[in-house]
């Protein structure tokens, strides 16, 4: 009797064995396969391609958002511009000059060149091509010293009005802002913008109110302003009367 009890024992400690033996493969089993989509989720991520957006505190999103500020990616020559001249080992060809109001400059040897409406690069070229005449492969450099011509007026009900420079994109509100601000008489519903047509078929004529722009979906009245733009902020008084 003592012998068939101690062979069940002993078959009850032989299964309890079996039984750790398998749950400890199935640990080790489970350990495994977790390692492994670990590190395969790893592989895909080092394998995944970077986004081509540049995100915003990135350096490449810092310099998007720089670049949106830009007036004009090409500078366009204006009158009232300051430009200095340097022909390489010619003092006597070499200058500072002023746009002209009719759009030209004043150069030794070659006389009158048209400057508005081309880049600093363009009119290089075309006193280079001109000075051939009297110099074998004269070397021009230009350098913009003063940007006058990229501007816009604010007058009327703000608290200073005058001329302020465009340096660099700037939108209607940006404008008065630079103005100061408008004053306590101000319409300021009754914005207009005049500005330039090409052609010279006269001005055109942007109305916007501020708050429409501010308080309601306007947003769109909030206009770039360009070179040249005149923004105008009538009084209350002059709205009123008939």
């Amino acid at each position: 009797m003592f012998r068939h009890v101690e062979q069940m024992y002993q078959a009850v400690a032989l299964e309890g064995r079996m039984n750790r033996l398998v749950l400890s493969a199935f640990v080790v089993s489970m350990l495994v396969s977790a390692n492994l989509a670990t590190a395969q989720q790893l592989t895909a991520t080092a394998a995944k391609p970077a986004s081509a957006t540049p995100q915003p505190g990135t350096p490449a999103g810092q310099s998007a958002e720089k670049s949106s500020l830009i007036v004009t990616k090409d500078y366009i020559i204006g009158p009232e511009d300051v430009l200095e001249i340097t022909v390489w080992r010619n003092q006597d060809l070499s200058k500072v000059v002023a746009v002209r109001p009719d759009g030209r400059i004043s150069m030794p040897l070659i006389g009158d060149v048209n400057a508005v409406g081309r880049t600093p690069s363009q009119l290089t070229e075309e006193i280079a091509s001109r000075l051939k005449e009297y110099k074998e492969n004269p070397s021009v450099a230009i350098v913009v010293k003063e940007v006058n011509s990229y501007a816009v007026y604010v007058l009327g009900e703000v608290q200073k009005p005058g001329k302020y420079p465009l340096k660099s994109k700037t939108t209607l509100l940006q404008g008065i802002t630079m103005a100061g601000g408008f004053t306590q008489t101000a319409a300021r519903n009754k914005l207009v913008v005049f500005r330039f047509v090409d052609g010279g078929s006269g001005d055109e004529r942007i109305k916007a109110s501020y708050d429409d722009i501010v308080l309601r979906d306007g947003y769109r009245q909030n206009i770039e302003l360009k070179p040249g733009d005149t923004v105008v902020v009538p009084a209350e008084t002059m709205v009123l009367m008939p």
